[in-house]
Formats: structure tokens, sequence, C-alpha cells
């Protein structure tokens, strides 16, 4: 995961026979579930076959279960394991949770909002010593406010909240929540073009078929490649005077953009 991930694929932690293919998936960073997808009565089994499974050589996210629960310290040994790049803390709202992992030896923590207290608590959760990356948990979050059937008005606020809150605390782009619609590839880009305009840099998935489209619509596209290196060129070969791209002047914000579609192109 050397690259700031885009697709972040969910695994069931009760099902190892899932993790190896979850890992071939194609999928920036696999995240092995040890809170929903498990039912109360697995949580125990899938830890263990979780231990029993990790590796150097593979590493995955691990999302633990909330500190509200039960579960939340016999996962907290987990943390330091060899092959756990990050931990994903459902229900993020204290700053003192994120210590706790830290603690435990967690080498990076992605704190999911999802929840209004978790909202208000925003800036300092961001500036937590650990924290890597912000992520969504946009369905959780509607139901903890009483929202009904959500779009991209209603939200908009929110999301661009978590991205201004990844800026101000130096986080990577954060992550944006899933998408139901596992057979709709239209409705899955407009969601991925959606977070990408607004600054998100990747996208919860639920199931292996939503991975290649949510990295192709992370991506620049070639008409955007191709502008970048015509802007750069064009910088570089004016010396530092004027010059325009396009029919557009060129200035520093523009050939930014143009060093970070370039940046983005670039291989693992």
């Amino acid at each position: 995961m050397s690259r700031i991930a885009r697709s972040l694929l969910f695994v069931p932690g009760s099902r190892p026979d899932r993790f190896d293919k979850a890992m071939a998936a194609g999928a920036d960073a696999v995240v092995i579930d040890l809170e929903d997808a498990v039912a109360p009565t697995d949580k125990d089994h899938a830890r263990e076959a979780l231990a029993a499974w990790l590796a150097p050589g593979r590493a995955v996210i691990v999302r633990i279960n909330g500190a509200d629960t039960d579960w939340f310290g016999d996962d907290l040994a987990l943390c330091a394991r060899p092959g756990i790049a990050a931990v994903m803390l459902p229900k993020a709202e204290r700053v003192d949770d994120i210590a706790a992992l830290r603690g435990a030896g967690a080498a990076a923590v992605l704190p999911l909002v999802e929840s209004a207290a978790g909202f208000a608590a925003l800036a300092a959760i961001a500036g937590a010593p650990g924290v890597q990356r912000l992520a969504f948990g946009s369905l959780d979050f509607q139901v903890d406010l009483g929202m009904r059937d959500a779009l991209e008005d209603e939200l908009l606020f929110f999301r661009s909240q978590l991205v201004l809150a990844s800026r101000l605390a130096g986080l990577q782009p954060p992550v944006d929540g899933v998408s139901t619609a596992i057979d709709d590839a239209m409705r899955l880009r407009d969601d991925v073009l959606r977070a990408r305009r607004i600054g998100f840099g990747g996208k919860l998935c639920i199931h292996p078929r939503q991975v290649a489209d949510v990295n192709r619509h992370f991506s620049p596209t070639e008409a955007e490649r191709a502008w970048a290196q015509r802007v750069l060129d064009a910088a570089a070969a004016s010396g530092g005077a004027a010059v325009a791209v396009d029919g557009k002047m060129v200035d520093k914000p523009v050939i930014l953009r143009a060093q970070a579609i370039i940046r983005d192109t670039q291989p693992d």
C-alpha cells in the first residue's frame, strides 16, 4: 500500500476463505472487517482466524469493533501484529480511543466518522497522533442524524468538512462511504466522481466488482494526463515567462494541478 489507496475492499472477518481472494481482487487496500460483517457469536472465531492468517508479506487494514463494545479489548491485542498496516476504528468519537489503539501498537489509524458526536469532534480526531486518514461512514451517519434517503445535496456539507479537516491536519485525502448498488455501474461512477470533485481520495467497497471502477474513476483520464503534460511542457519551455495552454493562462495553481495529475499516473 505504497500509494494512497483509492479502493478499500471490505471482506468479512468470519470468512477466512475469502481473505486471499480479496487480496487478489485488485483493490489498493483490503479491509478485514471484524465489526458489522461478523455476528456477535462469531467475533472470537473471526479474530482467531484473522490472527492465524496474518503475515508480514500481505498488509491489510483491520476494522475492529467499537470502543464501546465488549470485543474492543480483545481486538486491541491484534493491533501490533505483523501484517496489519492500519486499524480502522468504527464510530470514532474520542481521541482517547485512538490513543488506545496507538498504545496497543497500531501502526496507523483510520477513524470512521459515522455519528453526530464523531463529526462534532472532527478536528480533534483528525489531529490525533497516528491518524493517517479519515473515512466517512455515510450510511450509519444518516441513521444517527435521522436523515431519510439523503443524496448529494444533503451530505455535501458533511463530506466537505471531512476534506477540510483532513487538509488542515495534513492527512491523506479522506475515504468516502460505500455505494450499496453493487451492479449499478453508472451510480457507482457518479458516486466516485462526486467524491473526487469534493476532494476525497478513495472509497470503501463492499464487493470486488466495484474495485476496478473505483480505481478507474479516481485515476486521471487520458485527456487529463495529456492536458497536464502540455501544461508542464509549456511551463518548462517558457523559462518563467507568461504562457497559455489551450487558450488559458498557466499560473502556479495550474502547474501544481498538472504536477498532481502526472504524479497520480505514476506506477506504484
